[in-house]
């Protein structure tokens, strides 16, 4: 039987901060924010390029708002909604996702695959 990889275990992303992840060719941005997970593509809006300044910083220096290193757009944490910037209005993709004993699975997966509990975080 296939396995499916984790993207991470939910531990690995402290609260108030944010990662950079890989799977399956596709890169994505996971922010944790009182208590709970966003993922999102790892891609800018606006003309399609990652957010990140360096490998796992997404977020504004208070850590309030996810920023576009390019462009300097600045995204709502909990709806990816562009408040400020060149993509303003628009939106991050979110990527659903489900939690399997602490262990981030994206949520599209045929669920006849055995988990792969190693991780990359």
């Amino acid at each position: 039987m296939p396995t499916i990889k984790a993207l991470c275990h939910i531990d690995d992303i402290p609260e108030q901060d944010s990662r950079g992840l890989e799977w399956q060719g596709r890169s994505f941005i996971a922010v944790r924010e009182q208590g709970r997970l966003f993922l999102y593509d790892n891609r800018c809006p606006h003309i399609g390029v990652p957010l990140h300044w360096r490998p796992n910083e997404f977020l504004t220096p208070d850590k309030s708002l996810i920023q576009c290193a390019t462009h300097g757009a600045l995204f709502s944490i909990d709806s990816g909604e562009c408040l400020a910037g060149p993509c303003q209005g628009q939106h991050l993709t979110a990527v659903e996702y489900r939690i399997d004993d602490g262990w981030v699975y994206p949520d599209t997966p045929p669920p006849t695959q055995a988990p792969d509990k190693t991780h990359q975080c």
